[in-house]
């Protein structure tokens, strides 16, 4: 099986986030998508997306989500 091309491959909620990952203009569209245009990259949300844990790209954008619905109620 060939590795997931993370500049190229579709990216869809079911995608497993793999070792090879990749903060790529692929990922940036597709998260965009998910989760409006205020989507960003942050470190936080990076160092998350790349701890190791099985995650899916559905995940990731839920988690992003969460993580902006907390900082509105900060």
């Amino acid at each position: 099986m060939k590795p997931f091309d993370w500049h190229a491959d579709p990216i869809s909620r079911a995608t497993a986030i793999t070792r090879s990952y990749r903060n790529t203009q692929n990922v940036r569209r597709f998260l965009t998508r998910e989760c409006g245009d205020g989507f960003r990259f942050d470190r936080p949300f990076m160092a998350w997306l790349k701890d190791g844990a099985q995650k899916t790209m559905g995940d990731a954008a839920d988690e992003w989500l969460r993580r902006q619905a907390e900082k509105r109620k900060a």
